[in-house]
């Protein structure tokens, strides 16, 4: 089965006409199976690969069936949002705006960290754990302002033909996340054969994917358990599952602004960091002070 939207606009965000012609200017330039800490892969961070694909910052693959105690308690961010895309298993939520509860496979949290938050995301039981956690650096104007958070059930997820579309907008279906303008984020599966061909909106130069089933082409190049960045341009990437696959697939406006790095916080400049950490400490004391956290 191949999904084919007709469109002679380059740019109008949706899957282009399936061509015999392969991808001839998009590349992948950088490509990293990431470093393993336990269960989970990181992937990118602000230091390393997220300092040339901001706004996206960090990248996390997990994939284990869990065991014991919480893989990762109540800890705090700022200047960021977070986005944890889960694909197998349930998660228990909690963070200092006041949400808590449990998401089940196919969810999506969104934890705009602003001027400072607090969050834990754990497995809630046994069952395989795995998806991604995704920072993205938010613009000055929202990187100190306050936070929120939206968890949405699988049911809330839109798609757009093989793509379930995470942030932004994609093909005529618009994600209810309150993301910053300016960037998408998809969850694609592809069946064998399948062939698909990603538009990003004009201007949208940044471009990554990180493939965890199979090993489609992706612009001329084999992928599989890998990341792959493709070189700054918004014309299209042209996709071809030989076998079953599934990836996520993000593109943006670039991030124009130098990451200022935190222990817990990306900011834009040392002036907005200082708030942030501030406001992350007093937060720590409030929970210390009714045996929250240690």
């Amino acid at each position: 089965m191949t999904y084919v939207t007709q469109s002679t606009d380059k740019h109008s965000g949706a899957a282009a006409a399936e061509t015999a012609v392969p991808d001839p200017t998009r590349r992948v330039v950088i490509r990293s199976k990431g470093r393993q800490h336990g269960p989970v892969t990181r992937l990118m961070s602000p230091g390393d690969i997220g300092g040339l694909t901001r706004p996206f910052v960090f990248l996390d693959y997990f994939d284990f069936t869990p065991e014991g105690d919480a893989m990762f308690p109540m800890h705090p961010h700022s200047g960021i949002a977070t986005t944890t895309i889960l694909l197998s298993g349930n998660m228990v939520y909690e963070d200092t705006t006041g949400a808590s509860g449990v998401l089940e496979a196919g969810s999506i949290e969104w934890l705009n960290a602003g001027g400072g938050v607090w969050h834990d995301a754990s497995p809630f039981d046994r069952t395989r754990f795995r998806g991604y956690q995704l920072w993205v650096a938010l613009p000055p104007e929202m990187e100190n302002g306050p936070p929120s958070s939206q968890y949405l059930p699988p049911e809330a997820v839109v798609s757009a033909g093989p793509a379930r579309v995470i942030l932004g907008q994609y093909g005529g279906a618009r994600s209810p996340v309150h993301a910053p303008v300016g960037m998408e984020c998809l969850h694609v599966r592809l069946e064998a054969g399948q062939r698909w061909r990603y538009v990003p909106p004009a201007g949208h130069t940044v471009a990554w994917a990180h493939v965890s089933k199979g090993a489609p082409r992706m612009a001329g190049t084999f992928v599989q358990n890998e990341l792959v960045v493709f070189n700054e341009s918004d014309d299209v990437i042209d996709i071809v599952a030989h076998e079953a696959a599934e990836f996520i697939l993000a593109s943006a406006r670039k991030h124009d602004h130098d990451l200022v790095l935190g222990h817990y916080s990306v900011h834009t400049h040392a002036e907005a960091l200082h708030p942030g950490e501030s406001r992350i400490a007093q937060i720590g004391e409030q929970l210390r002070a009714r045996g929250r956290i240690r």
